[in-house]
């Protein structure tokens, strides 16, 4: 399996992180992506990358962090993308749960990423969070070679709407929460050849560790749950949310 979302560069897995890696293996976890917040999480992602295989990266600023992005770190972002184990644009999007007055701030910055990724050719990786009509129309207006919808948590309309364009769906840990009855439903309509697994590790770890702090290795209860939903079999969700990830990732 690939976990195509895990911010395991932050604090808490930098503790015996050989150890870590090869439990994620043990744990059948193939590759890991990990996208970036902040400008200062660039370095540390790509040296770890850099150091271990089974690591590839995506640059981007977070809109919780529009702050922190000018016109310095924008020429990193495209140096960076040199880099072959730099694999998407993110996370990137727009966030107006915990920064609703700061629209126009995030929305600019989300533009110059979306020019990046389409510049250089690049899948963009989507945070989106109470923002979906805004996020759709600024994604109509470039030529983007793919679209993640990360964690995502749309209606069934929206849904609808994003399987029309083609973009691909992040599937994490909330769809084995007992509340999360919408995006079960969801997920019912979403064709398995363009569902993504993710954790989003450290947050949002799938029941039955709700609560804790997340890790790739625990993508199969995230698989299980699809495979649940869907009827089908978890080899089926896990085989076909690989070769998406290989092929949405150029992997």
């Amino acid at each position: 399996m690939i976990d195509t979302h895990s911010h395991i560069n932050f604090d808490e897995y930098k503790k015996n992180f050989n150890d870590f890696l090869e439990n994620l293996k043990n744990n059948e976890i193939e590759k890991v992506i990990i996208p970036s917040v902040e400008p200062k999480n660039f370095e540390d992602i790509i040296n770890l990358c850099d150091k271990y295989e089974m690591l590839y990266g995506a640059i981007g600023v977070h809109p919780s962090e529009y702050k922190t992005y000018n016109s310095e770190v924008e020429k990193e972002i495209y140096n960076l993308c040199d880099n072959e184990k730099i694999k998407a644009i993110g996370e990137i999007g727009l966030d107006y749960y915990y920064e609703p007055d700061s629209k126009k701030e995030q929305k600019i910055i989300l533009r110059k990423q979306l020019e990046i990724a389409e510049k250089l050719k690049l899948p963009v990786i989507i945070h989106d969070r109470d923002a979906h009509e805004d996020i759709f129309d600024i994604l109509q207006t470039y030529t983007l070679k793919e679209v993640v919808m990360h964690c995502f948590s749309g209606t069934v309309d929206f849904t609808k709407e994003c399987i029309k364009k083609d973009y691909y769906i992040g599937v994490g840990g909330i769809v084995t929460f007992k509340n999360a009855k919408d995006l079960q439903e969801t997920v019912k309509i979403i064709p398995l050849e363009k569902i993504l697994l993710e954790t989003d590790a450290p947050y949002l770890a799938p029941v039955p560790y709700r609560g804790k702090i997340n890790s790739p290795k625990y993508l199969k209860y995230i698989a299980e749950k699809i495979a649940e939903i869907k009827g089908i079999t978890i080899e089926e969700v896990k085989k076909q949310t690989t070769v998406n990830a290989k092929r949405i990732f150029n992997f």
